[in-house]
């Protein structure tokens, strides 16, 4: 068994499909993050040597633990993957079996895997066989309430001879609706002889501590937390930081500086910026103070009107799509933000109030 590279308590960045690209891995670096994850890679697609999945591999100059995560059936395919990704510069390779899209799970993969454990044992030890650097799996509890058979999962993977465990605190039928279970978290934990890596729930530097110390795991693991807050990673060493309206326009500029470096200042490279800039507003706008009793948000819960304290942090607090739009051609085309030129929003829909969370959000 070869340890996992990356110290006990460490907050992995997790993988997320569109979420964990390049320039995004870069500005969560510059925040603290030391361990880095791809987005989710089919292996088959690999084989066929299709260009964008090739781009979902390769790390940055400077990435200190990039991982990758693959997807696929055929063990020869994924030992095969997996060996080009060590070729490559990957310093661990984890296999998807928790995505719960539908479009995947049809398909055999992500989620449908854990109703398997005969067959990710045999995944699993034929990305082992093929590759000398750490090798993990991130399962979830089980497809359903009525199936959580995450010891099963569990043991069949410890069997197959990885290195780690990643856990989402969910089953696939939940997606993200739900708490994560950080105490099914601790029950695999004390039952498997390697290190586990908790994921659920986790948006604040100090949710980090207490959730590895609930689920009794080796590190945590953070997704939808680093695309609203890609600072958190600070926050682990530094505390809580209340970011105003500048300083959050200010992270947003730097992605886009990184992403114009990484996709080009060409009609197609701005195209990309913009497409990615937008994607990830959706998210940013997310976050939320504390409120006057001193309570930080759930993850489970988007608030749709945080007191704002200037026109600019109401601006990016804004989830409509004229605000979002706005956003993304200004920092795209690096203009200034005026509040005021903001257009109105749309009519509004469902609760003012409160919105809950996707369930198509990406995994992690």
């Amino acid at each position: 068994m070869t340890a996992p590279p990356f110290p006990k308590g460490t907050l992995v960045m997790g993988p997320m499909t569109k979420g964990s690209n390049l320039p995004y891995r870069r500005l969560c670096a510059e925040f603290g993050a030391q361990v880095t994850m791809s987005e989710m890679t089919v292996a088959r697609r690999l084989k066929q040597k299709r260009k964008s999945e090739f781009a979902l591999i390769r790390p940055f100059e400077g990435e200190s633990c990039f991982g990758v995560q693959l997807a696929g059936t055929n063990p020869e395919e994924l030992a095969w993957a997996a060996a080009l990704c060590e070729s490559r510069g990957a310093r661990l390779i984890d296999l998807n079996c928790g995505c719960p899209i539908d479009y995947f799970t049809h398909k055999g993969l992500g989620a449908s895997l854990g109703r398997q454990p005969a067959r990710q044992r045999r995944l699993v030890g034929a990305i082992k066989a093929a590759v000398s650097i750490p090798v993990t799996a991130k399962i979830r509890l089980g497809w359903n309430d009525d199936s959580r058979n995450y010891l099963e999962q569990a043991q069949a993977i410890v069997e197959a001879g990885a290195d780690a465990l990643v856990v989402h605190g969910r089953t696939r039928s939940a997606r993200y609706r739900t708490a994560a279970d950080w105490q099914a978290i601790a029950e695999i934990a004390e039952a498997v002889p390697i290190p586990v890596i908790g994921n659920g729930d986790i948006l604040y530097g100090h949710d980090v501590e207490p959730s590895i110390a609930r689920g009794q795991c080796h590190a945590a693991m953070t997704a939808r937390g680093a695309l609203i807050r890609p600072w958190l990673f600070r926050e682990v060493h530094e505390g809580y930081r209340d970011l105003g309206g500048e300083d959050r326009l200010e992270i947003y500029r730097r992605y886009v500086t990184l992403a114009r470096q990484h996709w080009g200042d060409d009609d197609f490279g701005l195209t990309r910026v913009r497409t990615f800039t937008r994607w990830h507003l959706d998210f940013w706008c997310r976050d939320a103070r504390p409120d006057e009793a001193g309570q930080f948000p759930s993850m489970q819960v988007r608030i749709a009107d945080p007191q704002a304290r200037t026109p600019l942090e109401a601006v990016l607090a804004r989830a409509d799509a004229q605000a979002l739009d706005y956003l993304a051609d200004t920092l795209t085309w690096e203009r200034e933000v005026i509040p005021g030129e903001v257009p109105a929003p749309g009519p509004a829909t469902g609760d003012p109030r409160e919105l809950p969370a996707s369930d198509e959000e990406p995994e992690g």
